[in-house]
């Protein structure tokens, strides 16, 4: 269940292009008017899957061209209107692949988006410039260990999730929780915000049909923006 800042159709970056070529030059002409665009990027771990991502958002008046820098000075992404020629762009959203910490260890991984400030910087239609900015740290809480329910049957008039708070590692802050329910055939799906003290989420009955399997996700988000999800599985009586 990829959830999670969805907002455009999903581009795969695929986490090599951190290691791309040097950001490109010219961009903030002194007579060129420099708009502002609203930036996010953050990391995903799945910790039931074991796998970790990138996110990122962007968004700001009609652009034609945008590119995002690293703290290192590499480009890290570009993109341009392509066949929307005119019209232009308003906002984007892209989660990277999400390679298993088996395939490429975490210390790997943080290698190619190391913690700072990253540069979205861009072009209107008009030609005039764009320019926004985002923090990237590395504080990825730990996964919220569920409580219940465990696989196997629940009563869909009272299905209760329920998980421990998370509170590791050492200096994470927890802001929400986020949980997320969906059975695959037909397709629904639901998601709620959840606030930071609160450990417990109960699905509508509503959205429930007996005899239907379903599948969740809790996720712990950290002040920083990243997240970390655990997946479960229940069954309706």
């Amino acid at each position: 269940m990829k959830r999670r800042i969805r907002v455009a159709p999903r581009l795969l970056l695929v986490a090599a292009l951190a290691l791309g070529t040097a950001a490109t030059d010219g961009w903030a002409a002194e007579d060129e008017e420099e708009t502002s665009l609203e930036a996010k990027i953050i990391l995903e771990f799945n910790a039931t899957d074991d796998d970790l991502g990138i996110q990122a958002f962007l968004g700001g008046p009609s652009w034609e061209v945008v590119e995002i820098v690293g703290p290192d000075g590499r480009k890290v992404f570009h993109v341009d209107r392509g066949s929307l020629k005119e019209l232009g762009m308003n906002e984007l959203s892209f989660e990277s692949e999400e390679p298993s910490l088996e395939d490429l260890p975490l210390e790997q991984f943080l290698a190619l988006f190391p913690e700072g400030e990253y540069e979205f910087l861009g072009k209107t239609v008009e030609g005039d410039d764009l320019e926004g900015t985002a923090t990237l740290t590395h504080d990825i809480p730990d996964a919220p260990v569920v409580v219940s329910p465990q696989e196997g049957s629940v009563n869909p008039d009272n299905t209760v999730i329920k998980w421990n708070p998370v509170v590791t590692p050492p200096g994470i802050e927890i802001v929400g929780y986020q949980v997320a329910v969906e059975r695959e055939d037909p397709f629904r799906a639901l998601t709620a915000d959840v606030a930071p003290t609160s450990t417990s989420f109960t699905v509508p009955a509503d959205f429930l049909e007996p005899g239907t399997e379903y599948k969740f996700e809790v996720l712990a988000i950290e002040a920083s923006g990243n997240q970390t999800i655990t997946v479960g599985f229940f069954e309706t009586e």
